[in-house]
């Protein structure tokens, strides 16, 4: 390359060549200019602006400039290809601006900007000569990504029974803003803000619960998304929430296997937490028997004897709390039963069905009573309407044999008389009977129970006494012709 190329070219003479070549560009409307209205690139990638000149096939291609022509900014020259003397680059792109590979034609005047930097975004132009059709021009913008590197800063220490409490913050830094979402299965809330640079933008999102055991060791992922990134980034950050449970000694659930000369009896106390607990083992009436062996959460004993026998307690605490667990052990004797204990749910239903079971035997009862009282008074009726039915019958036989040894007394009967309910029924129907000899049984029973009707209708019945009715003659023939 010519040393003058640089500074002959650009001279006066070169722009007024330039300019005759602008104004003849009417006259030729055949040729076309092709290139991008837009170019991406990620930073520190290379960036090719293109620049293509399609026109007939006489044309000839002399050269093509690049300029930076960035609004409100003088134009700044970025490099010159000249058809003879090749790629001249100026002094602020050396080492930057390449020819793309092959094929290289006077017709393709793209070329490459390497490294693209965020201060490269801007706008660009392509202008190239042509012979005879005169000069053409494009424009094109140039866009730099910059991808973000999140970070992620975890909050105050979390403890169970706090409020709403910050867990982790998440921030993200590019161009242009990226996008910070949150990916976990915790519940909470989160709440974003941005700050705009001059050439990118930071956002910032955070992410706050309340604090709970059951969200320890949970993952809280910070997600970054950016036209940028071939994929979204992902930072994740595992929860720590300090808790301590509450303690409590496994090993007396079958409290006959505590018996004198068992092996092998141990305690467990039984607790979780965060950070992980620390386990003490004392005894309420002094110190631990010999022979009883305090490994983290376990008591061991040797051999049970009764010295073995108290409150013993379990002391669990880690940087958050501590908790106590209390429980007492019984060595039984060869000879002792395994003592029994009946908790307060049992006591009271069987209260309860003692009470009730009480209460059906009293109602059993009462209606025993009351059966019987009733049976015996049924006894007592039926007999007492026995008897006055036998000295009914004794009476009408007296009164039968009177009748047969004078016979004027059927006829003398005097007025007015009366007779019970029963006595007089039963005596006519006794009469009716003794009085008809020769007669079949059944055509008997006929016949009295016809009297027995007859007569009624000849009586009234007051205070449970049947009285005859007052008649002219107070007669009455029953319905075998006898005078009553």
């Amino acid at each position: 390359m010519p040393p003058s190329l640089g500074a002959d070219m650009w001279g006066p003479e070169a722009w007024l060549l330039l300019l005759l070549l602008a104004s003849s560009t009417g006259r030729c409307p055949a040729g076309e200019l092709e290139t991008s209205d837009l170019v991406t690139v990620v930073l520190g990638q290379d960036a090719k602006l293109p620049c293509f000149y399609r026109g007939d096939p006489g044309e000839q291609v002399g050269q093509v400039a690049w300029l930076r022509v960035d609004a409100g900014a003088a134009a700044r020259e970025l490099a010159l290809l000249h058809s003879e003397y090749g790629l001249h680059v100026s002094a602020a792109y050396e080492g930057r601006v390449e020819r793309p590979p092959l094929p290289r034609i006077p017709q393709d005047g793209a070329v490459l900007l390497r490294n693209a930097v965020q201060a490269d975004e801007g706008e660009y132009e392509c202008r190239v000569s042509t012979f005879p059709a005169g000069s053409f021009q494009a424009r094109l913008r140039l866009r730099v990504l910059v991808p973000p590197l999140p970070s992620l800063n975890p909050g105050p220490a979390l403890e169970e029974g706090q409020g709403l409490t910050l867990a982790a913050s998440c921030t993200a830094e590019g161009s242009p803003a990226p996008n910070v979402t949150w990916d976990t299965e915790v519940k909470g809330t989160t709440s974003s803000r941005s700050f705009k640079h001059s050439r990118s933008a930071a956002v910032t999102s955070e992410f706050h619960l309340v604090p709970s055991r059951s969200m320890n060791g949970q993952p809280l992922t910070c997600v970054v998304s950016h036209p940028g990134l071939l994929q979204d980034q992902r930072i994740t950050h595992i929860l720590q929430v300090a808790f301590l449970a509450e303690a409590s000694v496994r090993g007396l659930e079958d409290q006959k296997l505590w018996q004198v000369g068992r092996e092998g009896a141990v305690l467990r106390c039984l607790s979780e937490g965060q950070p992980p607990p620390s386990y003490n083992w004392t005894r309420l009436d002094g110190p631990l028997p010999s022979g009883v062996r305090a490994e983290g959460d376990t008591l061991g004993f040797p051999p049970l004897t009764t010295e073995h026998s108290g409150v013993y307690i379990c002391h669990v605490s880690n940087e958050l709390s501590s908790r106590d667990s209390k429980v007492t052990v019984e060595v039984l004797g060869p000879d002792e039963a395994p003592g029994r204990q009946v908790d307060l749910v049992s006591a009271s239903m069987l209260v309860v069905g003692a009470i009730a079971a009480l209460l059906v035997g009293l109602l059993v009862a009462v209606v025993l009573l009351m059966a019987r009282y009733h049976r015996r008074k049924t006894q007592q009726m039926t007999q007492k309407y026995e008897e006055e039915l036998t000295l009914t019958r004794e009476n009408s036989i007296r009164r039968l044999h009177s009748h047969r040894s004078d016979p004027r007394s059927q006829s003398e009967e005097p007025e007015g008389r009366s007779y019970s309910t029963l006595t007089t029924v039963r005596e006519i129907e006794t009469q009716t009977e003794l009085l008809s000899p020769g007669s079949g049984h059944a055509e008997e029973e006929e016949d009295g129970d016809e009297g027995i009707k007859q007569a009624m209708n000849h009586f009234v019945q007051e205070n449970g006494t049947l009285r005859a009715k007052p008649t002219g003659n107070g007669i009455y023939i029953n319905g075998r012709g006898h005078l009553v």
